[in-house]
């Protein structure tokens, strides 16, 4: 750490201004009491929730895939109730199955939590480029050359910064692009004839968005569609399999647990059925099977499928996902290195039911997964995780009251 600098104090520094950072700040300062002055999250975008809002906005999302209890709000029915009262109880804004929410009305209510708690107030634009965690506290290095010392941390960190590209795809060709780059400017704005690759409801949602604009769209996926409603089975946010869940003790037959438990690569049933119409209306073009190889020469880009097929297309938009590493780069690194931190054999958290990696460090999101299960990257596992979190910070103030009180005493008496 640098030294000669006054530091900013704080009790609570969550990195991530997602999903999950928005979500476990705004349970930290309801539910727990933390005061306003004593919390920050650091996240390098100009505005919370800005990749939700990009990724979302790309694919041309209507609905979510999870239902309206799933949402940032501090209780499970908040989101009803916003409709409700701003009358927008209309047609459209939840769809069946499960009252699946507009992404319109979702991010208004994101909105009215953030202004609420005036969240944005709380943000520091920056990276945490470095930490040292002791005893009595955490100490983070930000890019900006601010630091901070922390009482407890939060890693709220997702994968949106890592989208996943095929080996084969050239990642210096203008014309190929990953639809979750950051500040992804890169979508057809004529007429064009458009490679979609992906299997997912990423790439089902990117594909009818171009056929909708008029593109002429092809779809390679490695697979048939695979129709689930949501991308794990609803069991997983209950006891019906997490209680097995947590009673398996070996991190590693957890991680295949999860991975047998997810629904990956699959569409739900609104997005198949307007792929199907759009492949038997001819306007979608679907290949079943892998690219072998893209010839970039000349004003169009050649594709070489393992079906047989040869196409020629002016654009290739790739809806692959995103890595599957644990995130956070070479910040987590260095901090599982210089803290000793305990991981599996994939490189995840090994953490307490509070979601604690260290006595001064939490985790949510990809990197609490070994303990949520299957559901903890999404919008349920946000609140799952706040739950915990929120437990622990609870108790852990209790505790320190009772401490403070008995010093009081003792020195009275």
């Amino acid at each position: 750490m640098k030294s000669g600098k006054e530091l900013m104090k704080i009790d609570w520094l969550i990195i991530g201004g997602g999903i999950h950072g928005v979500h476990i700040a705004a349970r930290l300062l309801d539910d727990v009491g933390v005061d306003r002055d004593r919390i920050r999250i650091i996240d390098p975008c100009k505005r919370l929730l800005q990749r939700w809002r990009e990724c979302t906005a790309v694919t041309g999302m209507v609905h979510l895939r999870s239902p309206a209890v799933h949402h940032l709000g501090l209780d499970a029915w908040s989101l009803r109730r916003y409709a409700q009262k701003k009358k927008k109880k209309q047609l459209g804004l939840f769809a069946p199955p499960y009252e699946r929410p507009a992404l319109t009305l979702f991010n208004a209510h994101c909105d009215r939590l953030i202004d609420s708690l005036k969240l944005d107030e709380l943000h520091l634009q920056a990276r945490a480029t470095h930490c040292r965690l002791e005893d009595e506290g955490a100490y983070v290095e930000l890019s900006t050359g601010e630091e901070l010392s922390a009482k407890r941390i939060v890693l709220a960190m997702g994968s949106g910064e890592a989208p996943a590209w095929p080996t084969w795809a050239p990642q210096d060709d203008p014309r190929v692009s990953h639809v979750f780059e950051a500040n992804f400017d890169r979508w057809p704005e004529e007429q064009e004839r458009v490679m979609v690759i992906g299997g997912g409801i990423s790439a089902g949602q990117i594909a009818l968005r171009l056929v909708k604009e008029g593109h002429r769209v092809h779809l390679v996926s490695r697979h048939e569609f695979r129709e689930h409603q949501f991308d794990s089975d609803p069991g997983w946010l209950g006891p019906k399999y997490m209680k097995g869940f947590s009673r398996e003790r070996d991190v590693n037959q957890r991680r295949s647990l999860i991975t047998e438990a997810r629904h990956k690569g699959s569409v739900p049933p609104d997005v198949l059925r307007g792929l199907r119409r759009a492949i038997q209306k001819g306007s979608l073009s679907w290949y079943q099977g892998e690219v072998e190889s893209v010839d970039g020469q000349g004003d169009e880009l050649t594709l070489q499928i393992s079906t047989g097929d040869t196409v020629q297309v002016q654009r290739i938009l790739l809806a692959t996902g995103f890595s599957t590493k644990r995130p956070g780069g070479s910040f987590v690194d260095q901090l599982v290195q210089s803290a000793s931190l305990p991981c599996a054999q994939c490189g995840y958290p090994i953490v307490d039911e509070g979601l604690r990696w260290h006595p001064r460090l939490h985790v949510s999101g990809p990197l609490a997964e070994l303990e949520i299960g299957p559901s903890s990257r999404n919008i349920a596992g946000a609140r799952r995780a706040g739950d915990r979190i929120v437990a622990t910070a609870l108790a852990v103030k209790a505790a320190e009251e009772r401490h403070q009180t008995l010093t009081e005493e003792a020195q009275v008496s």
